[in-house]
């Protein structure tokens, strides 16, 4: 009996773990979701990544295509999170654990971009809107707002419109990331990332 209850315990750990923000653990326990209203409607939602446990979202990197002239621009394509633990300052981030959720096909990383103190709690996204017979990018860039309400601009590019700011998380902050990223087209219009939900944790 009692070798059938650890069996069922670590099970329902597996689950939480699976379903990215329920019982990931005891700092993971108490989690939520923090969305904005302007992220575009291509593609579909891929599987949460969450921070590993004892550290929470400081930095972030972006997976950018630049303009492509006359060809197809995919604009965003990917969020990194650069995870530490709730202990750091200006210059200490040697180590550092990273999590994305799905990206698309094109670009390259960006430069980091680190809260000078704190953690990342809430977001904002550039996105532009429907095109009809033009080239649609969705999603352009994104700025993060650090708990000490330093805000942080990304290197993405710049079509489309700032929407409004994200709730902002109750706890320490971002912990967890979740991306919409519509697959290569072919000789259709790519987008890659549309939107992105992130995971806060107390």
């Amino acid at each position: 009996m009692h070798q059938l209850s650890i069996t069922l315990s670590l099970l329902g750990l597996l689950v939480g773990l699976h379903r990215g923000g329920e019982g990931i653990g005891i700092e993971r326990t108490n989690t939520g979701v923090i969305t904005v209203r302007n992220g575009q409607t291509w593609g579909s939602w891929s599987n949460p990544e969450m921070c590993p446990l004892g550290t929470y979202a400081t930095g972030f990197s972006l997976k950018v295509e630049p303009k492509q002239g006359a060809g197809d621009d995919a604009a965003l394509n990917g969020i990194a999170l650069r995870c530490t633990s709730s202990f750091h300052s200006l210059g200490s981030y040697v180590s550092y654990a990273t999590v994305r959720s799905d990206t698309g096909s094109w670009g390259k990383w960006t430069r980091n971009r680190w809260c000078r103190a704190g953690h990342l709690v809430a977001f904002q996204m550039q996105v532009e809107g429907f095109q009809y017979v033009g080239d649609d990018t969705a999603a352009n860039n994104i700025r993060f707002k650090c708990s000490t309400g330093e805000v942080l601009e990304g290197d993405g590019t710049s079509w489309g419109s700032w929407g409004s700011w994200s709730p902002t998380c109750t706890g320490k902050g971002i912990c967890g990331i979740e991306t919409k990223v519509e697959l290569p087209q072919g000789v259709g219009d790519d987008t890659a990332l549309n939107d992105v939900r992130f995971f806060c944790c107390r």
